[in-house]
């Protein structure tokens, strides 16, 4: 009996004891870790390169030599026009028509605008029949004259036998002598009555606004209803001019060189001019004029340079980067350009001067350079960089070589300062 019930005992269910482990729900958990460990890493790697290191940068420009010629000086100015106008009108009055808009090529004698000439137009009026009743005076006059006359030769003839008195020949002779000098006055009369209508005939001319040169409109300043003005009248509402025209055959270039390098700047010297808004277009030009005096406050000396190219892409108050070149022997003459870059993109880096170029992945890649002349608020680069590079302007110090960065986004007042 005893056996009998251990056997039973034996085969009875213990369900207070714990449950074997499973291998399957182990391996199950050991894959979830590793999908979240391998999610983890991939969210790391990706915001940690879209949250790089912020920087701001700048482009690099190319310069030096334009072939046999070397620059000795580069300057920065604009692009100026010699012969420019604001045209207005002669009078004060009402714009009628205005024949202009901006960018308008005209000729020399174009109508530009025309004002109301109600009152010129009333005042030759006037002027006309002034002339008019001028010389209808001096015609009454002048038949009259005539009868003095054949009555004073009439009297002459009479008085030689003793017809008539000598008084009434004395008197003929005097109506005459008046009625001449009336004719003389009438005669006059007319003359002015004539210079005032010529008079009148101007300010009506002068209510036709002409173009005095040939040139391109640049800008358009009158509308129809406004009141111009050649003089500065006041109030807000009346215009001084009616548009401004440029005669593009007179840009020229005009630089501030510094009065310590002035020295290096001959007239009728060879230059080069390169427009910020065309880096990789070579304008040749020349030295016009040296303007024999200095600012005082940025001590610099205003030079006057020639293009010998018209293009349209040369507008007026262009920025412009002048190379001021000399004639260099044939063995110095393929001397490499160099490129100028910012002085704030120049920092030490294991004693060396080294630059960061932003690479195409987006990393900062270190560069040690030659540098040259110092150009303002730039530096001559003469290994290391080429035209076209963009470069990191004041790197942090925890930039290193290869590190990720991000380029800042500019602000509205960096860019109207990069402007």
């Amino acid at each position: 009996m005893n056996s009998s019930d251990d056997l039973l005992r034996e085969l009875r269910i213990d369900r207070s004891a714990p449950p074997p482990a499973s291998r399957r729900g182990l391996w199950i958990v050991v894959a979830v870790v590793a999908t979240l460990l391998a999610l983890a890493a991939a969210a790391w790697a990706w915001f940690g390169r879209a949250d790089g290191i912020e920087v701001h940068t700048a482009a690099v420009t190319a310069i030096g030599n334009g072939g046999g010629d070397a620059a000795v000086l580069d300057a920065t100015g604009y692009v100026v026009a010699r012969r420019m106008a604001t045209v207005s009108s002669k009078i004060t009055g009402k714009v009628r028509e205005v024949l202009i808009e901006e960018g308008q090529h005209v000729e020399a004698g174009q109508v530009l605008a025309t004002l109301d000439p109600i009152d010129a137009d009333a005042e030759r009026d006037l002027a006309a029949a002034q002339l008019s009743a001028a010389r209808s005076q001096a015609g009454s006059v002048q038949a009259q004259l005539r009868e003095a006359e054949a009555n004073a030769s009439r009297l002459g003839a009479l008085v030689k036998q003793q017809l008539v008195s000598k008084s009434q020949y004395d008197q003929a002779i005097a109506q005459r002598d008046s009625l001449r000098a009336q004719v003389a006055t009438a005669q006059r009369n007319t003359q002015v009555a004539g210079d005032q209508l010529r008079i009148a005939g101007h300010g009506v001319d002068n209510t036709i606004v002409r173009a005095p040169f040939a040139g391109v409109i640049i800008a358009k300043a009158a509308q129809p209803g406004e009141i111009v003005s050649p003089l500065s009248a006041g109030g807000g509402f009346t215009r001084t001019g009616i548009g401004t025209i440029v005669d593009m055959d007179s840009l020229e270039v005009e630089v501030d060189v510094g009065e310590a390098f002035i020295g290096r700047v001959q007239p009728d010297m060879p230059v080069q001019s390169t427009l910020n808004a065309y880096p990789d277009w070579k304008i040749p030009g020349h030295v016009i004029a040296i303007i024999p005096t200095a600012d005082r406050g940025k001590a610099t000396v205003k030079v006057r340079v020639g293009l010998d190219v018209r293009d349209p892409r040369i507008v007026p108050d262009m920025g412009v980067r002048v190379s001021f070149l000399e004639k260099t022997p044939p063995r110095q003459a393929q001397r490499q350009a160099g490129v100028l870059a910012p002085a704030a993109a120049i920092v030490q880096r294991n004693g060396k001067d080294s630059v960061f170029v932003v690479a195409d992945d987006g990393t900062a890649q270190a560069r040690p350079v030659a540098l040259g002349r110092t150009l303002g608020d730039d530096r001559e680069v003469l290994s290391g960089l080429s035209g076209g590079d963009t470069v990191v302007v004041d790197p942090p110090e925890k930039l290193v070589d290869g590190a990720r960065v991000r380029v800042a986004a500019e602000t509205p007042g960096e860019a109207l300062n990069n402007e």
